[in-house]
């Protein structure tokens, strides 16, 4: 058996598509474009790359894109104060911090502080609740992302057995909500599971998201199975002082044994934007009562 590759690139593409031919006709009706609003705080070169990386997405959507920048040493009064201030303007329709904020800023206080119905980010306490109750919110751009990979692969997934490896905030745990919400059954492995290969052997869906390179083996895959993986991480290249990206699941052993699989890159890295712009633009529907289709993106 060889897996299908799942192209979270041009997944991502189509998605991106699909919210702006959408920014038009939101126009139209509220008289202005949605607006996405990114802090960054310092300047760590990876963060950088992201806040390129979203406003340029931001901007060929169609969108507003609303950079602010605060020094390393900026003061967490002075950050709440931005966060509050983009809560009271109304051209905002998303707050994203770029997270790893610098020492000694605090995150959790950050994400507290932003308006629930502007986290498009999904971080705030109640939009977990929210999601853990099955009301309306914000989901965390990744894991959502993943769950569309699924449903496009898989089309209903109620009764599958999913393992979850990894329980972060921001992936593992709101993955797992998302899979039980699909009617999965679900089993969310850690560190501290018993057995690991064994657990996910039963699994028709696997998500790993622990950030350990090629922990997943190919001998631990049952027949068939959907992998998705969200792990990034730099490995040594094949040349000295060259790196090379790999995700959790050792690639080639996988692909020999699951039905379909995400490659990394090109995997579900490519779908953190994509979703990024779709829950900003749904915020936007929500904020102004512009109606949108529920199954439009």
């Amino acid at each position: 058996m060889s897996a299908d590759i799942i192209d979270g690139k041009a997944f991502a593409a189509g998605l991106r598509g699909r919210v702006a031919a959408l920014v038009g006709p939101f126009r139209d009706q509220a008289g202005r474009a949605p607006g996405l609003a990114v802090v960054l705080v310092g300047e760590d070169p990876a963060s950088q790359v992201y806040v390129r990386s979203k406003h340029k997405a931001t901007v060929e959507a169609g969108m507003e894109s609303f950079e602010h920048r605060l020094p390393a040493d900026a003061t967490q009064d002075q950050l709440l104060a931005l966060v509050r201030q983009l809560n009271e303007d109304d051209r905002v329709d998303g707050i994203l911090v770029q997270l790893p904020l610098p020492a000694p800023l605090d995150e959790q206080q950050v994400i507290a502080t932003i308006d629930p119905d502007k986290d498009v980010d999904g971080f705030h306490v109640v939009n977990a609740g929210r999601l853990a109750v099955g009301q309306p919110g914000y989901v965390p751009c990744t894991p959502l992302g993943c769950l569309m990979l699924l449903k496009d692969r898989i089309g209903d997934l109620s009764g599958l057995n999913a393992v979850v490896i990894g329980r972060s905030n921001i992936v593992g745990k709101p993955m797992a909500q998302l899979l039980l919400a699909e009617s999965c059954t679900v089993t969310v492995a850690h560190s501290r599971t018993r057995d690991l290969p064994e657990v996910v052997k039963r699994a028709d869906i696997v998500v790993a998201a622990v950030g350990r390179p090629e922990m997943v083996r190919g001998d631990w895959i049952k027949p068939g199975a959907v992998v998705i993986d969200v792990g990034i991480n730099r490995v040594p290249g094949a040349e000295p002082g060259k790196t090379r990206l790999v995700g959790d699941v050792a690639y080639d052993e996988a692909a020999a044994v699951a039905s379909a699989v995400t490659p990394v890159p090109g995997g579900v890295g490519p779908m953190t934007i994509a979703v990024l712009l779709r829950n900003t633009l749904v915020a936007a529907h929500r904020r102004t009562g512009v109606a949108l289709a529920p199954d439009a993106i």
